[in-house]
């Protein structure tokens, strides 16, 4: 089943246009997908619809509003921080147990693809003693790491990769979302990277590409 969570080598790096351009792919083909981003950061009340919870519901075919912005982002903070300091600058913390609880749920919710949004990059504090990571693995889901094509991309993307292996997550597929105005083009990154990981696709997306989009959606059944 098409349950996956988008998670990056880190933050601003195209989780949530990826997760948008599939959501709107599967729609296209027939399906009626759903899409989380339960913890969100950098959160403005006064303008919900620009938010990554925001744009995962304008994918969706749905109102991007308070109430339902609610519904698939329940951990919702003002700072553009990382999750733990921005809980804390807001005198909250964000309970772990209830977070894994939350998404299984979600995921167990439906027989459509689903995809969980994580925040920020693969080892951003959640609190004091977790990170994105671990509730990728608390959570049971396969994974698909977005990096860019910046220089310096494949040390963070294959540490990241090393990161999620060694808390046995799957990674069911690399994106390489092209840096806008890289000194290293998206084929060479690519290229790269699959070298090294030979057992996971790699499937580099042009910017704003929906064709490289639907090739792959080919490898997320």
């Amino acid at each position: 089943m098409s349950r996956y969570f988008i998670t990056g080598t880190g933050t601003d790096i195209g989780k949530t246009w990826l997760a948008c351009a599939l959501l709107r792919h599967w729609r296209q083909c027939g399906r009626a997908p759903l899409a989380l981003k339960p913890v969100l950061s950098g959160f403005d009340i006064a303008s919900p619809s620009t938010s990554d919870a925001g744009h995962l519901l304008s994918a969706l075919g749905r109102e991007s509003v308070l109430p339902e912005i609610e519904v698939i982002s329940p951990w919702r903070f003002a700072a553009p921080l990382s999750p733990d300091m921005a809980a804390a600058a807001e005198g909250r913390t964000i309970d772990f147990d209830d977070l894994v609880r939350f998404t299984r749920n979600a995921a167990q919710s439906t027989t459509e693809p689903i995809l969980v949004e994580g925040v920020g990059g693969v080892m951003v504090p959640l609190d004091d003693r977790h990170t994105v990571r671990d509730w990728i693995a608390a959570a049971g889901l396969p994974c698909v790491l977005v990096a860019g094509s910046y220089l310096g991309s494949l040390s963070h993307t294959l540490t990241a990769l090393a990161a999620l292996d060694a808390v046995c997550v799957t990674v069911r597929a690399i994106v390489v979302n092209e840096t806008s105005q890289s000194a290293v083009s998206l084929e060479a990154t690519r290229e790269a990277l699959a070298r090294h990981a030979v057992k996971v696709p790699v499937v580099a997306i042009p910017r704003n590409s929906a064709v490289s989009v639907a090739a792959l959606a080919e490898h997320l059944p």
